[in-house]
């Protein structure tokens, strides 16, 4: 049985406030049953508690306003399901994010960077299957995932071993969105795909230092990198190349994770002393 309540005591049933319901009502997420033409009170049904109480959880979970009415005014369960699981989804990605975050801020404040361990490096020019774009920094999580799923699903179908890679231009770092290169090495003579184009890298001389673990303090390895470099060689113009030696890809645990910075270089400098 369902029976009308006033907006205050709809307000105690659901804990939302009276200036909340009135917003929601403004905005057309939840209105009132019927509103008393002659005093303009609004009245809500015992009915609509369930869907007020959906609505304040999808609040507190920092659900944005469009994302909730999708829900509300799912049309079945299933749609409704969908949606709530992928902002549950995207929730959990955050929430790693900040722990991963979190865990290195600590670090800096307990733990001095480790010792640098620089090798230097020739790489030859090579043939590669490429996806190429600009990207925001934002976006890179999203657009590596989806690049190097690709590269991995190339090189299982035509049994490619080889360590998959990607360039960044300076934009990227100083504008925050620039072109990125997704690449996997293939030989001379591979054959053209159409989901991929095929490219040559130029060879150079590298700095290269190796980072272990998540990402969440890249930046202090490429700020240790990009300082022994300052201080002992001559920067060559290029983009950094990151090479993936135990990634995302991998399927591996973010502590697992394996990267080089490769930093380029106009020669292999001369040991002082």
């Amino acid at each position: 049985m369902t029976a009308s309540v006033t907006i205050g005591e709809f307000s105690r049933l659901t804990h939302l406030s009276v200036k909340t319901l009135h917003h929601y009502h403004e905005i057309g997420l939840l209105a009132p049953a019927r509103i008393d033409p002659s005093s303009g009170y609004r009245r809500y049904e015992t009915a609509q508690v369930p869907v007020a109480q959906l609505i304040r959880r999808l609040r507190d979970l920092q659900m944005p306003l469009a994302q909730v009415r999708a829900v509300v005014e799912a049309p079945d369960v299933q749609t409704r399901d969908q949606t709530l699981r992928l902002h549950l989804d995207q929730m959990e990605r955050e929430l790693a994010q900040t722990r991963d975050v979190v865990a290195s801020l600590r670090s800096m404040l307990t733990l001095p960077v480790g010792e640098l361990t620089v090798e230097y490096r020739f790489m030859p020019a090579f043939r590669a299957y490429a996806v190429t774009d600009r990207v925001d920094r934002d976006s890179i999580d999203d657009w590596c995932s989806e690049t190097f799923g690709l590269l991995g699903e190339i090189a299982g179908r035509y049994g490619i071993d080889a360590t998959a890679g990607a360039t960044y231009g300076d934009e990227f770092f100083t504008d925050d969105v620039g072109e990125v290169v997704g690449f996997l090495p293939v030989a001379p003579d591979q054959p053209a795909l159409e989901r991929v184009s095929l490219v040559d890298l130029p060879a150079s001389y590298f700095a290269i230092t190796r980072h272990d673990g998540p990402y969440a303090d890249f930046d202090r390895t490429y700020g240790a990198l990009g300082s022994h470099v300052a201080e002992y060689c001559e920067v060559a113009p290029g983009p950094i190349r990151e090479l993936y030696l135990t990634g995302p890809g991998d399927g591996a645990a973010a502590s697992d994770f394996r990267t080089e910075i490769c930093w380029p270089i106009q020669r292999i400098p001369t040991p002082k002393g």
